[in-house]
């Protein structure tokens, strides 16, 4: 829900940054990074599952959330034009202050919907940041892969509380770490971003790694606790529920979450990229300053290989398509019974949380995501029935930041944060509920 993993001191570059970018730190449950602040080992949370199940949730009315019925005006009319100004204010505010070349927003409430683009696709060219650009869209692939299983759960295909070891072998703790474990990140199965991974990665940002592979690495590290005994943000933990969807449906992930997920959503400008590390056109080029980016010189990371994110972390959508699933994610409808969606509702652990493969913040129910070059915010407010979606290309922090890397024009006196989290923050606050992410460092 898923911090942002922030480089490290471990290797001469900087860290990979993937999936779960700062707005969706999750002091409750654990750390403020989606990867490992020391390689090899995540940081892990403290607090206990059964402690922090006694809390109060993240989400006042799950049924009513579940049962919330659309509004035609919602996707047929323009948010009315004061609303417009006050929101297109707060969003060039907030984009000056980030660290990022192009920004895309919109915002879906009852009363219709919005969208924007601010700043530019490419430097180098001059050419505009546009609302129908395709992006990569990083971790915020882990809500998509939990909800393939909670769908395969509903239809009896599966239970989350099977055990991993049912249908995938060599894990440690394979008869006692359950599916939902590994959706809420409490399975102690260490992320695969250690000491053999990254410089692979970085070196050769090409690569084209197996889910196996990525599985492997994470299983050298692990355990790094107890199943069920604290959590910890591990890329591992949903790339082997992605395995779990291959084995229980005996097709391709990639297949399964079009007939799953896109097409019954209609969702025409969201992809599964496969080995490919080629975008859609058009879309702009994304950048950052991990592996060989400097601040004087960031690096275009637009093709490299997203294959080391698989169903954790390499999807690509538009901003269009996103505003469409962001509200199905958040009252489940077109996805899953109503049952089914107030069971993840319950799941955040309390008024910040993470829950099955999605977290929640003051009712604000989403996730982050970023790739090298990408980032991206998409949340859904359950208390006013509002999606809201940036998309930036750059995944490159600013403000007061103590490890991650900065531009050398950094306005040093704002907090830390991705670039994606602070144009949302913005735009929550113009909505009238502030979205408060934990602090990113």
């Amino acid at each position: 829900m898923t911090g942002v993993l922030r480089p490290q001191k471990v290797h001469p570059s900087h860290l990979l940054a993937v999936a779960f970018a700062a707005g969706l730190l999750l002091t409750a449950c654990g750390p403020s990074s989606s990867g490992p602040p020391t390689t090899g080992a995540s940081t892990s949370s403290s607090t206990t599952a059964s402690t922090t199940t006694a809390a109060a949730g993240c989400v006042a009315d799950p049924a009513a959330v579940a049962g919330r019925a659309a509004t035609t005006a919602s996707t047929t009319a323009a948010l009315p034009a004061d609303l417009v100004t006050t929101l297109d204010a707060a969003a060039q505010a907030s984009f000056k202050e980030a660290a990022a070349p192009g920004a895309i927003v919109g915002v879906r409430t009852p009363q219709g919907s919005w969208t924007a683009a601010y700043g530019v696709a490419d430097p180098a060219t001059g050419t505009p940041m546009a609302t129908d650009l395709h992006m990569r869209i990083g971790s915020v692939t882990k809500t998509f892969t939990g909800t393939l299983i909670l769908q395969l759960a509903q239809d009896g295909k599966l239970s989350l509380d099977d055990t991993i070891d049912k249908y995938y072998p060599g894990i440690p703790n394979g008869s006692t770490v359950t599916l939902r474990m590994l959706a809420n990140m409490t399975s102690g199965i260490s992320s695969y971003f250690t000491p053999d991974f990254l410089p692979i990665y970085f070196e050769h940002p090409a690569t084209i790694f197996t889910p196996e592979q990525l599985i492997a690495y994470g299983v050298a590290a692990s355990p790094i606790f107890a199943p069920g005994e604290k959590f910890n943000y591990s890329n591992t933990n949903t790339i082997l529920l992605g395995k779990v969807v291959e084995k229980v449906t005996g097709q391709p992930f990639g297949t399964v979450l079009q007939q799953k997920i896109l097409d019954p959503l209609g969702l025409t400008g969201t992809s599964w990229p496969g080995d490919s590390s080629d975008i859609p056109n058009p879309h702009p080029q994304g950048f950052t300053l991990q592996g060989s980016g400097t601040p004087e010189n960031p690096a275009n990371a637009t093709n490299w290989s997203p294959s080391f994110g698989w169903s954790a972390g390499a999807m690509i959508s538009t901003v269009d398509d996103l505003l469409v699933y962001d509200r199905a994610l958040g009252t489940g409808q077109g996805l899953l019974s109503q049952a089914a969606q107030i069971e993840r509702l319950k799941s955040f652990p309390g008024p910040t949380g993470y829950g099955l493969a999605v977290g929640c913040i003051d009712g604000w129910m989403g996730h982050t995501g970023e790739l090298p070059g990408f980032n991206t915010s998409l949340f859904y407010d359950t208390t006013s029935d509002t999606s809201v979606v940036v998309l930036v290309n750059s995944d490159i922090s600013s403000g007061g930041c103590s490890e991650s890397p900065t531009l050398t024009d950094n306005p040093a006196d704002l907090p830390c944060s991705s670039p994606a989290t602070r144009v949302f923050v913005g735009l929550s606050t113009a909505l009238g509920h502030t979205f408060a992410p934990n602090p990113a460092k």
